[in-house]
């Protein structure tokens, strides 16, 4: 059972808001941490013993980085309960657990800005590979979200599942949310409401406009889920049937999102030949809607784009320059990862999965979509065309018989079969019945430095959190489900100073929560949820690769989640304190909706 102020779903204000000092006991307090700089308002329930206060957990001699952006401080953490209550020196202190974090870093727990965890926290909710990189919130809702859903909906996404087996006992966005943390989970969980999964629950995959009647329940919908606590919506636009949705829409359904201080957040319609147009759709849609935006995993996808991201950087910090409030993510990778529908074009995907693969084994319609594979998409994301079969790894099947080609490429499976490799990747999804999970080689490394510099651009993984044992070994993820947050500590800040780790920690921790409008997270202070890891920055690293992905992170040494140790001198400790954060539009918060601010 929660107790007071440990909640972010209860309506009471005093679930919200530390409790009021007792004046004389605090006044002790007080006078005893006097040279803190943090103001010791937060501090709750502190017992006092004959040598000093009490805490449940004291974090000590740590180089603290208070997620601000601040040169750190060697000094010391005391949390109670869910909360951090002081940081600064605890000499005469106790606690129930002590942890020595000398020539350690302790840091805010990192937050993943786009996750896929969303079925892999249903099969096992300990969140492994990222626990262990330090991330102790996991953003979903890439376009898809995991609510709201309909019968039909609910029904397809049953059928479509694949090695990871699970009920669908929820409805909305919101009871997904809550069944995960009822089930226990380790990391804090949030979710943007997808505008595909909004589109699909009207129009199903049908290629065509809402009319009016449409349109407004899909916004009804967008209002409900911002009101459940969702953070804004989130679309992904290369893929059908979001590719059908017009810039209209897309603002109509931001416009909802926009009194509740939601975000729009966007897998652009293009990160390739039309990459600096999609920006500008997005800067469009922050504008009409009166709303920030976000670019999910910016990236110049194919070698004859990568000088655009320059372009990209100006317009954004255009429109910084006139009051929009425009921010991005990005995964430091070369390579991308998402199936093999990004090869094809979207409107032979008209009309869902099912449809999709009936179209592919039609004749002349197979002629048509490899015709098209070939040549760069006239209106559409050809990740085929800019990759190159040689440059596509293949990494996860549903059937047994193909799961031996994990790991090859596209262009050595076309050689064994004979065939092109365009009609070896239409075989493939016909056999597999799915969209067949790929990785896709892009970027450039050059690109990679600069967009690490940037002081709006925070981070994810855009990938599941996952153990190497069990169902997960059925498949190989990209190696940033492992890697991506050690990697940009280790190799990038560390090794490479592409920029110093303090901004970095900044950037994974109060930046995106400010950006998301999160309540009491995301920095070191008193009254702040007491998400913290501490981490060996000397020795932090990722070991996952390409060929060999299921390799765990090292140099997080402990993780507390909501004041609970969840990682052990690096050992999971197998205990599930995750909750649900809401956003600032949540019902159940008594306070006006947050909105971006400098």
């Amino acid at each position: 059972m929660s107790t007071p102020g440990s909640t972010e779903r209860a309506p009471h204000h005093s679930m919200n808001q530390p409790r009021k000092l007792l004046a004389i006991s605090y006044a002790l307090l007080v006078l005893w941490i006097s040279s803190c700089t943090q103001t010791p308002e937060a501090v709750e329930d502190v017992t006092f013993i004959a040598n000093g206060p009490r805490f449940d957990v004291i974090i000590r001699n740590g180089t603290v980085y208070d997620g601000m952006g601040l040169s750190p401080v060697i000094t010391d953490v005391g949390i109670l309960g869910d909360t951090v209550a002081v940081v600064g020196p605890l000499v005469s202190a106790t606690a129930d657990i002590e942890v020595d974090a000398t020539g350690l870093a302790v840091a805010p727990g990192f937050i993943n800005m786009l996750s896929w965890a969303t079925q892999s926290l249903l099969v096992d909710g300990r969140s492994e590979s990222d626990i262990r990189q330090g991330v102790t919130l996991e953003v979903f809702g890439e376009g898809w979200s995991m609510g709201p859903l309909n019968d039909t909906m609910r029904e397809q996404a049953l059928n479509a599942q694949g090695d990871l087996k699970f009920d669908i006992p929820w409805t909305t966005l919101d009871e997904y949310l809550q069944h995960l943390e009822d089930r226990g989970v380790s990391c804090n969980v949030a979710s943007f409401v997808g505008a595909t999964t909004v589109r699909i629950h009207e129009l199903g995959y049908e290629d065509r406009e809402p009319n009016q009647e449409e349109l407004e329940r899909m916004q009804e919908l967008v209002r409900q889920a911002m009101q459940d606590g969702a953070l804004g919506v989130g679309s992904s636009l290369i893929y059908a049937p979001a590719f059908y949705a017009s810039t209209d829409e897309l603002i109509a359904l931001s416009r909802a999102a926009s009194p509740y201080g939601g975000m729009y957040i966007s897998h652009l319609r293009s990160e390739g030949d039309r990459l600096v147009e999609a920006v500008d759709e997005l800067i469009t849609i922050a504008q009409e809607a009166d709303i920030p935006a976000e670019i999910y995993h910016l990236k110049a996808a194919g070698e004859r784009n990568w000088p655009k991201i320059q372009e990209v950087v100006e317009r954004v910090e255009a429109a910084h320059a006139v009051g929009l409030k425009i921010t991005a993510d990005m995964y430091a990778y070369t390579a991308g990862a998402t199936g093999l529908n990004a090869a094809m074009p979207p409107w032979s995907q008209e009309g869902g999965h099912g449809k999709w693969v009936e179209n592919l084994q039609d004749p002349d319609i197979r002629a048509r979509v490899a015709d098209e594979m070939s040549k760069p998409g006239d209106d559409w994301e050809n990740l085929y065309e800019l990759a190159g079969a040689e440059n596509i790894i293949l990494v996860g099947f549903r059937t047994d018989a193909l799961k031996p080609l994990t790991g090859k490429t596209l262009a050595e499976v076309a050689t064994m079969r004979e065939k092109s490799p365009e009609d070896t990747a239409i075989d493939l999804v016909i056999e597999d019945n799915s969209r067949v999970e790929a990785i896709y080689f892009l970027m450039s490394e050059d690109n990679i430095h600069y967009k690490m510099a940037l002081p709006w651009m925070s981070f994810c993984s855009d990938e599941a959190s996952l153990a190497p044992e069990g169902s997960f070994l059925e498949s190989n993820p990209h190696p940033r489900a492992y890697g991506n947050f050690a990697r940009v500590a280790g190799k990038y800040a560390r090794d490479e100073k592409s920029v110093p780790l303090e901004d970095i920690i900044r950037r994974l921790t109060s930046f995106p929560a400010n950006n998301l409008g999160l309540h009491r997270r995301g920095a070191l202070q008193p009254g702040y949820f007491a998400d913290v890891v501490v981490f060996d920055p000397k020795n932090v690293q990722d070991h996952a690769t390409f060929e060999a992905p299921h390799a765990f992170s090292t140099g997080v040494q402990h993780v507390f989640v909501n004041g609970t140790h969840v990682l052990r001198n690096g050992n999971h400790s197998g205990a599930t304190p995750g909750r649900v954060v809401r956003g600032p539009g949540w019902s159940g918060r008594d306070h006006q909706p947050w909105r971006w601010k400098d």
